[in-house]
């Protein structure tokens, strides 16, 4: 039986948006898992959580050694660490920076932003931390699903995103991340061409 043009229309329109968002999915992941190094004035890392005792998430380790991993190299000369107090009450960026310090990063080499309430707040207030040392060239490092908004986000910001590198720590949930990521890259590029 042939279905009533309006039920096919509409079928079609599922279908292609199913296509789009399975695309978009799959390009996020491929930008994610391609990591590209190069020489930078810095690495930002954007928070996650912290735990209630001060333990850090291991989606947070993740994203710190994969930063403290190019540090190491000699491929940087600073790393960004922004986040905000979370319900668990503490204070990621500190958390992060007590972690690197503790990894031999000398506490110099560290900017400490406290203020980093999401992905937006953490570009800005990169820009402006690292515009004011005069400093431009940065990487990004995140879960893979998170690389290409936080790039978009910084480069909206006005420094050079050079590179990336994504945090080794993989969970079940990110398959909901990379479809949230989705639509929150949508939400971006929408704002940003309207």
């Amino acid at each position: 039986m042939k279905l009533p043009p309006a039920l096919r229309l509409i079928k079609i329109i599922l279908g292609l948006t199913a296509l789009s968002i399975t695309l978009a999915a799959l390009t996020l992941t491929v930008i994610g898992f391609t990591d590209h190094i190069e020489p930078a004035d810095a690495i930002i890392v954007p928070g996650n959580t912290v735990n209630q005792d001060g333990t850090l998430s291991d989606r947070l380790k993740g994203r710190l050694d994969a930063a403290l991993e190019v540090f190491q190299a000699g491929r940087c000369k600073l790393i960004f660490v922004s986040g905000a107090v979370g319900a668990e009450g503490v204070d990621e960026a500190q958390a992060m920076r007590g972690y690197l310090i503790d990894r031999g990063v000398p506490a110099i080499a560290i900017i400490q932003d406290s203020r980093g309430f999401n992905t937006v707040d953490t570009a800005a207030n990169a820009a402006i931390a690292l515009h004011d040392r005069g400093y431009t060239r940065v990487l990004a490092v995140s879960q893979f699903f998170h690389i290409p908004r936080l790039q978009w986000l910084l480069k909206a910001q006005g420094l050079n995103v050079v590179g990336h590198a994504h945090a080794r720590y993989y969970e079940l949930r990110d398959l909901y991340a990379v479809l949230r990521e989705v639509a929150a890259m949508s939400v971006v590029l929408f704002k940003h061409f309207m």
